[in-house]
């Protein structure tokens, strides 16, 4: 029993931190039909920036976190200034390659700026301790992130439908051009929405950190890869689709690693597409997506 409910918990945590990432990406692309491929660069410019900050003797916990969020939102922001807004009104698939380029870009600059190895950070080690809760042991981490990514969950929402830019936004992911003839400026909700996606790439930076203990280069690309297979496999633009798309990849992964065999483990992500790419014979459009004219988007 003790087993099971730990199992249960890792797959909450994983789900969690897939789901924020993937709300990222969502936000996103409801709003601009970009698949924000540097997202996970974000992450790292955020770990990066707490790891130099520490360096300086900057070792507050709180300060850390709260580092990593800013610095993440501002890194966003920034990317969509420099290198997003000049081909805004270029095809999808320049805005596909752009977004890639400036993830190998970005990855490369970590490497020859910093270090190309990985560098210790154990600042926020103290986030992961364990729980006694009766005879079940629990790691705080993981119940920190369930939290957290409830709690950013929540706050976004209440956003998007109690806040003025927050309704802008919700109107621009319908009809976008409708919103520029009522005045609304492009460029403001645009960077909204990059803002809202870099501070949700902190949140997770900061848990990635407590779990890992240490900064590489490339360690946001992996992690966007699974949120965009979230995002699909909830309905690419649908933010309830993205959160729940995560939670349930990662009872998807979890759950192939309790069941499998030892000497079968390296199957688990081969056999985790297998059930995503069922799950999309059966939905093509995503668990919450709806099928619809091209062009058209649901928020």
């Amino acid at each position: 029993m003790e087993y099971l409910v730990q199992q249960f918990l890792n797959a909450l945590a994983f789900g969690a931190e897939y789901a924020l990432v993937a709300l990222g990406l969502a936000v996103i692309f409801s709003i601009m039909g970009l698949v924000n491929f540097a997202h996970g660069e974000v992450i790292g410019a955020s770990a990066y920036a707490v790891f130099l900050a520490a360096g300086l003797g900057l070792s507050s916990p709180v300060f850390v976190v709260l580092l990593a969020i800013t610095a993440a939102a501002a890194v966003s922001v920034l990317l969509e200034r420099v290198a997003f807004r000049p081909v805004r009104n270029a095809p999808t698939t320049t805005g596909m390659l752009t977004a890639f380029g400036v993830s190998i870009i970005l990855q490369n600059l970590f490497q020859l700026l910093i270090s190309p190895r990985p560098q210790a950070f154990s600042l926020l080690n103290g986030l992961n301790t364990t729980w006694h809760l009766g005879p079940f042991a629990v790691s705080s981490l993981q119940v920190l992130e369930l939290l957290a990514a409830s709690l950013a969950i929540g706050a976004l929402v209440l956003f998007l439908n109690r806040s003025t830019m927050g309704i802008a936004m919700r109107a621009a992911a319908r009809d976008f051009s409708t919103v520029r003839l009522m005045g609304i400026r492009a460029n403001r909700v645009i960077a909204a929405a990059f803002a809202i996606s870099g501070a949700l790439a902190g949140v997770a930076c900061v848990f990635i950190l407590a779990r890992r203990g240490g900064v590489t280069p490339d360690m946001g690309f992996a992690l966007v890869l699974k949120a965009f297979v979230a995002c699909v496999i909830g309905g690419f633009g649908s933010l309830m689709g993205a959160a729940a798309g995560g939670m349930l990849l990662g009872f998807i992964e979890v759950g192939l690693l309790t069941l499998l065999p030892q000497e079968l483990g390296g199957l688990k992500e081969a056999l985790t597409y297998v059930i995503v790419t069922m799950i999309l014979v059966y939905r093509p459009e995503g668990l919450f997506g709806s099928r619809r004219e091209l062009g058209d988007k649901e928020f």
